[in-house]
């Protein structure tokens, strides 16, 4: 049996009691927590306490770009430092396992796999991403680890890890004119030890839109049965409503009916 992911923001606080009914239902098997800078004083006793009290596992996610965090430019080396020593004690605090990290925008991939390698971090985790950046105001084009040359890059220079997101990689089967089924079975090859997983609301875009599992255009059942057993997966999809998961209980169970173990 997969194991199932919930993911949350460090300082996401509404979904709390939903989400521990929900862990006693068996609906998921761990957290994956995105870090948001400058938020552990306030929120860390929160998630202490999911850990300690109620046995609920972590991974931890780092910021991304929209924090500052860009492991692919040089003169992000400083703040990405002190960005991750908070990162850090998020991991140390709750024994999580992995950190996922994203590759940077713009810059270069040989920068990434320097800064990753030099953070020293033995659970670190690189998570591959579409070609192009969502179109935002802060100016970036271009998406490191966007393609199995760069990924395969990092992961040889940095000795890290890999999650693969299944969202990102057919953006960036579009952008390179690839077949999207036929590129996820590539980057297959490079044994990830962990999965991101949304449906997508055109299968022909370069832009990830987070769409609950079963009501986009992905074929679903194929997708996860390319997904060995026991692998785990954070669903990835919007939440569409304040303090209720309901549409996560739905994706849930479209991974279950989609899957033969």
């Amino acid at each position: 049996m997969k194991q199932i992911g919930l993911k949350f923001w460090s300082i996401n606080e509404d979904y709390i009691d939903e989400s521990l009914k929900l862990y006693a239902e068996g609906y998921f098997n761990y957290i994956e927590l995105y870090v948001v800078p400058r938020s552990y004083q306030k929120h860390i006793d929160l998630w202490r306490n999911l850990r300690e009290k109620h046995h609920i596992p972590f991974i931890i996610h780092a910021p991304h770009f929209a924090h500052a965090f860009n492991l692919a430019k040089k003169e992000y080396f400083n703040s990405n430092v002190n960005i991750y020593q908070e990162v850090k004690r998020f991991a140390d605090t709750l024994a999580v396992k992995f950190i996922i990290f994203h590759g940077g925008v713009d810059g270069d991939i040989e920068e990434t796999a320097r800064q990753l390698k030099s953070l020293d971090e033995p659970g670190a985790l690189i998570e591959n991403k579409p070609y192009k950046a969502l179109p935002n105001n802060m100016g970036a084009n271009i998406c490191r680890g966007y393609n199995i040359e760069e990924i395969h890059y990092v992961l040889e220079q940095a000795k890290c890890g890999f999650c693969l997101d299944i969202g990102h990689a057919i953006c960036s089967a579009n952008s390179q004119k690839k077949e999207i089924y036929a590129y996820v079975d590539e980057f297959m090859e490079l044994k990830p030890l962990m999965f991101h997983l949304a449906d997508s609301d055109d299968i022909n875009s370069e832009f990830d839109s987070h769409a609950h599992l079963g009501r986009g255009n992905l074929d679903m059942a194929r997708i996860v049965n390319k997904i060995p057993n026991n692998a785990m997966i954070t669903i990835e999809t919007n939440k569409n409503a304040d303090m209720s998961l309901d549409d996560f209980r739905e994706d849930v169970n479209s991974i279950r009916n989609g899957q033969h173990d």
